[in-house]
């Protein structure tokens, strides 16, 4: 058994890459666990206040605040759970903590790129079959997605103890996937905007009466469908694409970890924090609840002092 689990402590040094005892540089242990305080903080307070907000706000109920539930929880996950546990790990070394960080750190991010995969196809559907839409996304349709995303995230993340090329090649699989159908998704999204903006300028142009102020105003709101699902598009890119990088070529080549590679863990945890102030900030109904929560806890907090 000490054999075991000295084997599996030399396969990998951090979340993404080998140990071959290599020298970590002090300097790059203390920046990567500087970077991650604080990514911790800020994944805690975010996810926590949009929970709280979605749960005390009855008009933003619904089946697509399901998934941001969902994405609030995995999100939350990270930053009570993995980020601590990362941390420990880069200063101390423990080989113990390899597998509770290796398989909670694949089943947090895990859960978090699916559901917000399934969100992109969720606003896809929304402007594709808007009629539809609420037959198409039931209360019970999403609440089983998700539970499914959840029992596939962690189920996955259990090939860990089935070998590193495994491990690594199904991160991989999960992230292409994941990243195809956003991206499939969000053209969709854009030429179905581009479209209805082309129908309206022409219906504008073709006749000039009260109904100009109404179409101006669906443009208006397709213009800004179109501007969020971007960013959205644009930050998953930017996370979660240095992590596909890593895990393929160290796939292939294991000897070609450096300490360079931990940054991209950092990178895909990023996600984590920057997802609640995202959506806080394009969705301007679930801003205002999760600011009326803010000052809610802040008031009930002073009381209470």
């Amino acid at each position: 058994r000490e054999t075991v689990s000295r084997t599996m402590a030399n396969e990998s040094v951090a979340l993404s890459g080998n140990n071959n005892n290599n020298y970590r540089p002090e300097t790059i242990v203390i920046i990567n666990c500087a970077l991650n305080v604080p990514l911790l903080i800020t994944a805690l307070a975010g996810n926590t206040l949009m929970l709280a907000a979605i749960l005390r706000t009855p008009s933003l109920r619904s089946p697509s605040t399901i998934l941001l539930c969902s994405l609030a929880a995995s999100d939350f996950l990270v930053g009570i759970v993995v980020h601590p546990l990362y941390i420990s790990y880069e200063i101390t070394k423990n080989t113990s903590l390899h597998p509770v960080l290796f398989t909670t750190a694949f089943a947090a991010c895990g859960v978090s790129l699916l559901t917000m995969t399934t969100i992109s196809v969720d606003r896809f559907l929304a402007l594709q079959y808007h009629m539809r839409y609420p037959n198409l996304m039931t209360t019970h349709r999403v609440m089983y997605a998700s539970a499914t995303i959840w029992f596939i995230s962690f189920v996955s993340s259990s090939l860990y103890f089935l070998g590193q090329k495994a491990y690594r090649s199904c991160i991989v699989a999960n992230i292409v996937i994941c990243l195809l159908i956003c991206t499939t998704c969000y053209t969709r999204i854009f030429r179905i905007v581009r479209l209805h903006q082309s129908q309206i300028h022409v219906q504008n142009q073709a006749v000039k009466s009260l109904n100009s102020a109404e179409n101006n105003q669906n443009m208006q709101r397709f213009k800004k469908s179109a501007i969020n699902t971007f960013i959205f598009y644009i930050v998953t890119i930017m996370c979660y694409t240095p992590m596909f990088i890593q895990m393929s070529i160290l796939a292939i080549y294991p000897q070609l970890w450096t300490n360079a590679w931990n940054f991209t863990d950092t990178l895909a945890f990023m996600n984590s924090s920057i997802n609640p102030f995202l959506f806080c900030w394009r969705l301007r109904e679930l801003r205002v609840a999760v600011t009326k929560t803010a000052r809610h806890m802040f008031c009930k907090q002073t009381e209470q002092n």
